[in-house]
């Protein structure tokens, strides 16, 4: 199986080539504005690595969130527009998740994405990736009685986080034969409104 990785829902842009158990080619990059103008020359520049075409893949694995409101939504349309285009299966992966893929020596990782004010995007998984606690926004002290078995990872320099280390084929293996969504289908996972959603609603 050929797929293309895409994660842009943080300030690091994470693109991967994979072949079966192999990673072809990757590219992670730190990307403080502009995401969007940088993405398809990036992905462009990957696939003139590889012995085949974009064409020629068969799956599209796409960070959908949560985390950056503007990344998420890079990485999404992109993915959606390859998807339409080329008739290929598209599989959105949680960006906790995939945090929660760094190799901890706790019974639990912890993955938390800030979310400001206190809040955080964060759920609880233990070795082999299952769901302890379902990702959800929340207040950042209500995580703390997990990491009394756990492992906090976040690359937003949270206290007592360690940095992510991440492993694309662990969380392209565990979703390689999820049935996949419609292009049209795929949104991002915000998992809480935007500011200026809550604004709108705020003054209705």
């Amino acid at each position: 199986m050929r797929s293309l990785f895409i994660d842009t829902s943080s300030f690091f842009m994470f693109l991967a080539i994979i072949e079966d158990d192999h990673i072809l080619v990757s590219k992670q990059e730190e990307i403080l504005t502009d995401m969007a103008s940088k993405i398809v020359p990036t992905i462009d520049s990957l696939f003139q690595k590889v012995p085949f075409e974009i064409k020629d893949i068969d799956t599209i694995f796409v960070v959908n969130g949560p985390g950056s409101f503007t990344g998420v939504r890079v990485g999404v349309t992109v993915a959606k527009t390859i998807a339409w285009a080329l008739k290929k299966k598209v599989i959105p992966i949680s960006s906790l998740e995939f945090l929660a893929t760094t190799p901890v020596s706790t019974k639990y990782c912890v993955p938390a994405i800030d979310a400001r004010r206190g809040y955080v995007y964060a759920g609880v998984y233990d070795q082999e990736l299952n769901v302890i606690v379902g990702n959800q926004y929340i207040l950042l002290e209500k995580i703390l009685p997990y990491l009394q078995d756990g492992t906090l990872v976040s690359r937003d320099h949270l206290e007592d986080s360690i940095e992510p280390s991440v492993d694309v084929l662990e969380i392209v293996h565990k979703h390689q034969n999820d049935a996949g969504v419609n292009p049209h289908e795929l949104v991002p996972n915000y998992l809480k409104l935007t500011e200026a959603e809550e604004n709108r609603l705020s003054k209705e």
